[in-house]
């Protein structure tokens, strides 16, 4: 199980990459691989804003439709398009090329609430 150490996580298996105060943002590893072979991937717009612990997006595969949620407050500035065509790319690669959404975050301590890696790890039961 993948769950690199420099994200941070939440409870719904979503990641967050902090660059300032831009988030990129995720599922996990664990979450694609319960998911099993995901087909389709709806994101919001860029501009659209959203508050912590709001659904976000849905992503579906072969035997299960889940609602993302938001890790952060903030607005999104960008989506990563290349999943409307391959969202099989989430499966090939939650971390790197299957990010969902880039996040301006309207208050940037939130990422403090956010799971390290090893508390991740306890919630799934790999740690």
């Amino acid at each position: 199980m993948n769950i690199p150490a420099d994200l941070r996580y939440t409870k719904d298996h979503e990641w967050a990459k902090i660059d300032g105060d831009i988030a990129t943002v995720g599922i996990t590893d664990y979450a694609q691989g319960e998911l099993g072979d995901i087909v389709f991937v709806e994101l919001p717009q860029p501009g659209d804003t959203f508050d912590e612990g709001d659904a976000f997006g849905t992503i579906e595969a072969v035997k299960a439709v889940s609602d993302m949620y938001m890790p952060l407050n903030g607005e999104i500035t960008e989506i990563n398009g290349v999943l409307e065509d391959e969202p099989e790319t989430v499966n090939n690669s939650p971390y790197e090329d299957g990010w969902m959404i880039k996040i301006k975050m309207s208050d940037p301590s939130q990422a403090d609430n956010l799971l390290s890696a090893d508390q991740y790890n306890e919630i799934i039961g790999e740690g």
